[in-house]
């Protein structure tokens, strides 16, 4: 099967515009931004015959181009990274096998977890879509209830069936758990890892449906699939020691540097 990731990368996020671009800071001092880090951890997956990244803004393309990557240049139309992909893949000649959404806004996403992704679906022919979870640690939960308490939006969380079947994704946490949990203490929450892998015929569908009133309130891209009846598996990743988070506010810069620097990434 052949396989493409795509990374969307917009200059005017809501949240914080110019994210792309943003620089940060690894072990040894050394600044890349965000696109490129992203890009980096994208070529690092095995398997994968062809990764771009896919934009609609000169400044990004200019610098990707810069560090080697191949752009696609989607419009300006695009109402998230899923529907970025399925553009990309279009210009691309629509003729990957599975197309994965590796977003530019996660560069300590590990390789094995791409890999993993792409293994799970690969073995559920009945799903269209599927998307890593890690379960949350004390320290994970804690982190994810703090950004919750102080009024900003982090990780979204992630609940599913006993065959890992998606029931739904939030931006607040749940399950709600009334029990404490420290340090590395397993928990019932499941981080929900900014991954996809789709099968291209649903990722063709994706852009000819509506906003739902879920996707709406919640802001998430992969309700509009399950809005839709379309299955979304849950592919469980492990850690392996590494921390994991994304780049959702300007506040998380320092907290990806200081993972980075403990982590010894350059």
């Amino acid at each position: 099967m052949s396989v493409l990731i795509a990374i969307p990368a917009r200059y005017a996020s809501t949240r914080y515009p110019g994210k792309p671009l943003v620089p940060l800071t690894g072990a040894s001092g050394n600044a890349m931004t965000l696109i490129e880090r992203s890009w980096r951890a994208a070529s690092s997956v095995s398997g994968v015959d062809k990764v771009v990244v896919a934009t609609d803004d000169d400044r990004i393309r200019e610098v990707s181009e810069g560090f080697g990557a191949e752009v696609v240049m989607t419009s300006e139309t695009c109402g998230n990274g899923t529907e970025r992909c399925a553009e990309a893949h279009d210009v691309l000649g629509a003729g990957y096998d599975i197309v994965v959404n590796l977003q530019g806004d996660a560069p300590l996403t590990p390789h094995w977890f791409v890999e993993d992704l792409i293994a799970g679906l690969r073995a559920a022919p009945e799903a269209g879509v599927a998307t890593p979870v890690l379960r949350c640690d004390g320290d994970a939960l804690n982190g994810l209830l703090n950004d919750r308490k102080h009024g900003r939006v982090g990780g979204t969380t992630a609940v599913f069936a006993a065959d890992h079947s998606a029931m739904y994704f939030s931006k607040e946490v749940v399950p709600y758990t009334a029990q404490t949990y420290a340090g590395e203490q397993p928990t019932p929450v499941f981080h929900h890892v900014g991954v996809y892998a789709y099968r291209p015929d649903a990722l063709a569908a994706y852009p000819g449906w509506p906003v739902g009133p879920l996707e709406q309130l919640e802001g998430l891209e992969q309700l509009r699939f399950m809005e839709n009846g379309r299955k979304v598996l849950c592919v469980e990743v492990e850690a392996k020691g590494r921390q994991f988070w994304e780049l959702n506010n300007p506040q998380d810069v320092p907290k990806l540097e200081e993972m980075m620097a403990a982590m010894g990434l350059e």
